[in-house]
């Protein structure tokens, strides 16, 4: 009887690391934190006095309150229970223009870009045919593509 023996803690391990993926994601998520920063600066430091000079104060400091009296000093709740919406909002701001900014500078010339590529390979092989992919189809490639590799690395039971 010959036992398959299965792959130690390291190699399994080395084999992740061996993929590529790793240091891909590893740039993505140092890139992505240094552009947080920039977008919560602007936010703070454009948008929020902006927000400041048409309203009463800056955007951080709008707050509603839950359990009156609200009083607060030094940045700490003395008495009652505020609700601070404008940190919410101000942190909502953040999110959408990292989102505008990554898909108009990223993701939308990419998808131009690989458009090109396909229809000039599309043309060397002698074919005229513009392949459309939508949404849907996408995900379900990259759907597949995790499933695979999940699957050689776990047994459904």
């Amino acid at each position: 009887m010959s036992e398959k023996k299965e792959p130690g803690v390291w190699e399994g391990f080395k084999a992740f690391l061996m993929r590529g993926n790793v240091v891909d994601l590893a740039v993505a998520v140092v890139i992505g934190a240094a552009f947080t920063n920039i977008v919560n600066s602007v936010v703070k430091g454009v948008i929020n006095p902006l927000v400041g000079a048409f309203g009463t104060k800056d955007l951080d400091h709008y707050s509603s309150c839950l359990k009156s009296p609200c009083e607060m000093k030094n940045g700490e709740v003395v008495s009652g229970i505020p609700i601070m919406w404008g940190s919410v909002l101000s942190a909502v701001l953040s999110f959408l223009i990292t989102a505008a900014v990554v898909y108009f500078l990223m993701v939308l010339p990419m998808a131009k870009y690989l458009a090109k590529v396909a229809a000039k390979k599309a043309e060397k092989e002698g074919t005229q045919e513009v392949i459309e992919v939508s949404e849907l189809e996408v995900l379900k490639e990259i759907r597949d593509a995790l499933v695979a590799q999940r699957g050689s690395g776990h047994r459904e039971e």
